[in-house]
C-alpha cells in the first residue's frame, strides 16, 4: 500500500460507512461518497445521532455536504464488529426531549454558578468578548 498525502489517503474510504464528529458537537453517520482537497465531504444516507446519557436517537438527514473545516473526527464504521448495545435506542421525539431537558439543566447550573460568582464580587467575561484580547 502506497502512502498518499493529505485527503488523497481517504480515496480508498469512498463508499464506506463513516462517523463524522463536527466542530459544533453534532455526530453524523453516513456513506462517504466524495471528498476534495479541502476535506469537504459528501455523505449519503446520513443520520444525525444524538446521545443523551445511555440513550441515543437517529434523525435521518439524507445527503449531507460537510465543509472540511468543520470536521473534527472522521472514522470508518466497522460493520462486521458486533455491537455491545450499551446504549439504548429511543425514538426521535424522546431523544430530542431528553436533549432539551439536558440543555435546560446545564443552563440552570451555569446560571447558579454565575450567581455565586457575582455574590463574591467577581465577574466572568462573556465568551464573545474573549476574542478582543
Amino acid at each position: 500500500m502506497n502512502y498518499m498525502p493529505g485527503t488523497a489517503s481517504l480515496i480508498e474510504d469512498i463508499d464506506k460507512k463513516h462517523l463524522v464528529l463536527l466542530r459544533d458537537g453534532r455526530t453524523l453517520i453516513g456513506i462517504l461518497r466524495s471528498i476534495d482537497q479541502f476535506a469537504n465531504l459528501v455523505l449519503h444516507q446520513t443520520v444525525e445521532r444524538i446521545h443523551v446519557g445511555k440513550k441515543f436517537g437517529d434523525i435521518p438527514r439524507g445527503i449531507f455536504v460537510v465543509r472540511g473545516e468543520n470536521v473534527v473526527l472522521l472514522g470508518e464504521v466497522d460493520l462486521d464488529k458486533e455491537c455491545d448495545q450499551i446504549l439504548q435506542r429511543v425514538s426521535i421525539e424522546e431523544i430530542l426531549e431528553e436533549q432539551r431537558s439536558e440543555q435546560q439543566a446545564k443552563q440552570e447550573s451555569e446560571r447558579v454558578k454565575l450567581q455565586a460568582v457575582k455574590e463574591r464580587g467577581l465577574s466572568i467575561p462573556k465568551a464573545d468578548t474573549l476574542d478582543d484580547f
